[in-house]
């Protein structure tokens, strides 16, 4: 299959790059954590759960032809989360997401990654308008929604409470 998006961007920092199901054991205390699902799932996942997770946002590239990407810091190989393109089935539109192990939140590599997927967007996906969907406790999204020019459009109701869409120009 053709990719409708490059299947690595590289930042100043970064190579993003696919997901495989290697990246499963490294990211499972990013989706086990309470801290870090608290406004994305609302629960940590368990060890199942998570692998379905990731073997999703690895079909997305199959499925659309982009996808999520494994964020892999440059200097040293240490996959520190995920960034990208994110549509599954029930969601209302097409969305960037990001998620980082918690050791690496505040250091600005969600921004530099995020910044990359939509410049990406524009680029190769101009036809499509992405949303980022953020529950209104998440302060810090928000807040990077908002540096990335996102404006807030609407709150919505979605599985397990209220979220707000950022639409990224």
């Amino acid at each position: 299959m053709s990719f409708r998006v490059p299947e690595q961007i590289e930042t100043e920092r970064l190579l993003m790059r696919q997901l495989t199901i290697q990246d499963w054991d490294v990211l499972l205390p990013y989706f086990s954590s309470e801290i870090a699902t608290r406004y994305t799932t609302g629960r940590p996942l368990n060890r199942a759960e998570t692998w379905r997770s990731i073997a999703c946002m690895i079909g997305h590239w199959q499925i659309h032809g982009y996808g999520p990407y494994a964020l892999e810091q440059k200097n040293n190989g240490v996959l520190i989360g995920i960034c990208g393109y994110w549509y599954p089935g029930e969601w209302p539109e097409p969305e960037i997401k990001w998620g980082l192990l918690q050791q690496y939140w505040g250091k600005g590599y969600a921004k530099e990654a995020a910044s990359a997927a939509l410049a990406t967007a524009r680029q190769r996906l101009p036809d499509i308008h992405f949303i980022s969907m953020i529950h209104p406790e998440n302060q810090a999204s928000i807040n990077l929604a908002l540096s990335l020019g996102a404006s807030y459009e609407k709150e919505i109701e979605f599985w397990w409470s209220r979220f707000q869409i950022y639409r990224h120009q």
